[in-house]
């Protein structure tokens, strides 16, 4: 069986998502894609049915009823994935924004160099953005340097949703407490693992904007992670993380 598994949620991602999982089926890696994917009105899930039938060993859909948040699709890809007993867990996008080849070189800092979590990075050698505006390359960016203050962690991309997770990590993190769903979801998932004292290593990527279907951002989410930093930071300083 193979190792290791691409955990994508979607929804309404009917444009990106054939070509995201050939992409990533075509690496000289062996890679499992897991979609998870919230009953998408455009019918995504369908099209990754009909992909099934030609990677029946490698391609996993599972679809829940309707449209729960980004932290939710991934803890429950992350159960699912402990439950198939892979022994590394990536988080990816189906929109581009992360660049399928970088997923051998998250693998690699994990596999060969010691890394319990690797994150690909926007941040660790400067700002490696393409088709954002400024104002959201200067949101993102003092965001990671707020987190970094807040919570004392030497991650430049604290929000980062391109990761590969060693099956430990994930193990002893209780993820019945992970509640965040956005940008907060992101962080809360280093610092826990940063708590517990694994190893958290950056790799740089570059990171490039969707072109093709809609963002899942909103204030809400950006408010979620400004607040939900100093959140976990107390039950830290409590012993309740």
């Amino acid at each position: 069986m193979n190792k290791k598994v691409v955990i994508i949620p979607t929804y309404n991602e009917i444009e990106n998502i054939e070509i995201i999982i050939r992409a990533v089926f075509a690496l000289d890696t062996d890679f499992d894609v897991l979609i998870v994917d919230d009953n998408s009105p455009d019918g995504t899930f369908k099209k990754v049915q009909e992909l099934q039938s030609e990677f029946s060993e490698r391609l996993f859909l599972e679809i829940r009823p309707k449209k729960s948040g980004l932290g939710s699709a991934y803890v429950y890809g992350f159960k699912w994935a402990l439950t198939h007993n892979y022994d590394y867990i990536f988080e990816m996008d189906a929109d581009f924004s992360h660049n399928p080849n970088d997923l051998e070189k998250l693998y690699v800092a994990c596999s060969e160099k010691n890394a319990d979590m690797s994150i690909g990075s926007r941040y660790v050698t400067g700002v490696n953005v393409v088709n954002w505006p400024l104002s959201r390359v200067l949101l993102s960016y003092f965001a990671s340097v707020y987190v970094r203050i807040i919570t004392g962690m030497k991650i430049h991309d604290t929000t980062a949703g391109f990761v590969c997770y060693k099956r430990k990590v994930l193990e002893n993190i209780n993820l019945d407490k992970i509640k965040f769903v956005g940008y907060a979801f992101q962080i809360e998932m280093k610092y826990r693992a940063f708590a517990k004292g694994f190893s958290l290593v950056e790799v740089p990527i570059i990171f490039t904007d969707r072109t093709k279907g809609e963002s899942k951002m909103s204030s809400g989410i950006i408010k979620e992670a400004v607040f939900g930093v100093i959140s976990l930071r107390i039950k830290k300083l409590f012993g309740k993380l």
